[in-house]
């Protein structure tokens, strides 16, 4: 049998909508899609770079608490609100994901809120950070 843990972090939106932060299913991790919310003082920077900031530290604190890290993630789905930041946005992304190198999706979809002006969903495995690696360059 499987062992599934589901993290919750407090965010009334996740009680709200009977969702989990991270569930991870043995060692296969999903993050939910996360927005720059600081989670203890409830704001949402103005800036997108800031939020992308948030996002990451937000997302990092879920996988810490699985026993996991960034250096796991092997997909990223981004969401920007603005098509104008994604050059901005996937330029700061590239220094957290620099030598991990997911498999990642961008798109320029609304989100849920104008104040939400980028979003990140991963999915980890845990120990993929340790893994051997071949990587295949078809150019």
């Amino acid at each position: 049998m499987s062992n599934i843990v589901k993290v919750k972090t407090g965010s009334p939106f996740e009680e709200i909508a009977s969702y989990s932060r991270l569930v991870a299913v043995e060692n296969w991790i999903f993050v939910s899609n996360t927005a720059g919310r600081n989670p203890e003082t409830k704001e949402i920077p103005d800036g997108v770079i800031e939020q992308a900031e948030q996002v990451f530290s937000n997302i990092e604190h879920a996988l810490a608490s699985v026993d996991a890290s960034l250096q796991d993630v092997v997909m990223s789905r981004v969401f920007i609100q603005n098509p104008q930041d994604t050059a901005a946005v996937m330029e700061f992304i590239g220094t957290k994901f620099r030598g991990v190198n997911p498999a990642t999706s961008v798109t320029c979809p609304p989100l849920g809120s104008t104040a939400y002006k980028v979003e990140l969903e991963v999915t980890a495995y845990r120990g993929a950070s340790k893994a051997t690696v071949n990587e295949i360059r078809l150019t």
